[in-house]
């Protein structure tokens, strides 16, 4: 059993993690907010008696549910509303630095130079947009596995689908972005 303290430290370490996965798949930092603020509630309601072992897993396919949920509800809200202000871009999503690279970077900021700060910027950002062009499936697929470091039984568990459809998702979408980031110039 988890105690208040473990599952309070899981959630510190899973915010912002959450949080861009959710911002990528809705692309709306309100909505994001609410549904990572959403499945943390759920979690410590209904399974803060679990061992901390399994609220990582438990915990990701309440966020996935969540994020569900939220599509469905947008999608009947239309429907019903027939609210055309939903059609218009969401430009006032902020751009999220893939794999918080920028944090781990914090210490060197003094050793390089502007033009290579600008270089490694333009980087990432051409990175986030390749990752947000990813069809949905291929995109939570490969956030989860070279993100958030899970196996592929784990990815499998979490989005509902057979370990064979992870890894076609994951190579699919390693494909993509390479092709997407070569045209631009960007190799590793």
């Amino acid at each position: 059993m988890a105690t208040e303290q473990e599952l309070s430290d899981f959630l510190k370490g899973a915010d912002k993690r959450a949080f861009k996965r959710v911002v990528y798949a809705v692309r709306d930092t309100d909505a994001a907010l609410d549904i990572v603020q959403d499945a943390m509630i759920r979690l410590a309601e209904k399974y803060g008696d679990r061992p901390a072992a399994e609220l990582p897993l438990l915990f990701q396919r309440i966020l996935s549910n969540a994020t569900n949920d939220w599509f469905r509800r947008q999608k009947v809200r239309t429907a019903v509303m027939q609210s055309f202000s939903d059609l218009e871009e969401h430009d006032g999503v902020e751009t999220a630095d893939l794999l918080d690279t920028l944090e781990a970077l914090q210490d060197t900021q003094g050793t390089e130079s502007a033009a290579d700060a600008l270089a490694r910027s333009q980087v990432l950002q051409a990175i986030d947009a390749e990752v947000q062009k990813l069809p949905p499936r291929q995109r939570e697929a490969f956030l989860m596995r070279y993100w958030e470091e899970f196996d592929v039984a784990e990815t499998a568990a979490v989005m509902g689908c057979s370990e064979g459809s992870v890894k076609t998702h994951c190579s699919r979408a390693v494909h993509a972005l390479a092709r997407a980031l070569k045209a631009k110039g960007i190799v590793p």
